[in-house]
């Protein structure tokens, strides 16, 4: 029984299945990464550009406290490891400031990592994993036909390939679903990493600008910077 008559007649129709399911997944989640980077890089661009045109640390601060992006994450877990508050005494406010922003930023750098990581490893597995799932399809299509084979008592020609034949498109569409499902992986892995080199980079020169402040963010009153803040919010 062929493909269009029952889907499910032999293992390795089935196996043909499971594999298109994978090549369905893979673009699937190849669309959905492509909207997520292009997204974040996006609003990346956009607030970086303003906030380095924020004239000062509060200013900066305020900008990034509402916004979606890996960028401002970063910022606001540095911005929240720095800043004082009266009254607070506590153990996790006792610690350093210096060591409390590298630890701030290093950490949330790895959570936009994992963020970003997401849907990968199912991508790679797929592209591991698809060519041996069509071979196996191919050796137990192989075993039956040569069952079939045997028990018709004819090794013609005829009789030989049409059955194996079919046995080996399985092994064929593995390949042909597990190249993209690679490339794809390559792609995105690399692009993460471009992204994570960014988040590095920009940790780096926030340090900086938090070294200037000896590692402290004192907010001032609302009133005194709240003309300084509105344009760069207005302007995003």
């Amino acid at each position: 029984m062929d493909l269009l008559g029952n889907p499910f007649a032999s293992v390795e129709h089935v196996v043909i299945w499971v594999l298109i399911g994978f090549s369905v997944l893979t673009w699937g989640l190849a669309l959905i990464k492509t909207i997520q980077f292009a997204r974040l890089g996006y609003r990346d661009r956009r607030l970086l550009k303003h906030f380095w045109q924020a004239p000062s640390l509060d200013s900066a601060a305020e900008l990034v406290q509402r916004q979606a992006s890996a960028v401002a994450h970063v910022a606001q877990a540095g911005f929240a490891a720095i800043r004082e508050e009266p009254g607070q005494h506590d153990l996790a406010h006792s610690i350093n400031h210096q060591d409390r922003l590298e630890r701030a930023l290093r950490q949330q750098i790895q959570r936009e990592r994992r963020s970003l990581e997401s849907g990968l490893a199912v991508v790679a597995s797929i592209g591991s994993t698809s060519p041996f799932i069509g071979l196996f399809g191919t050796v137990w299509g192989i075993m039956e036909a040569l069952k079939g084979i045997s028990a018709a008592g004819s090794a013609s020609l005829e009789t030989v390939a049409g059955p194996i034949g079919a046995a080996l498109v399985a092994t064929g569409v593995g390949i042909a679903v597990a190249v993209p499902a690679v490339l794809v992986y390559n792609y995105f892995l690399r692009r993460l990493k471009l992204t994570a080199a960014d988040l590095d980079d920009f940790a780096h020169d926030f340090y900086s600008l938090a070294q200037k402040s000896a590692f402290k963010l004192i907010p001032y009153p609302r009133a005194g910077r709240s003309q300084g803040v509105q344009h760069v919010k207005e302007a995003i």
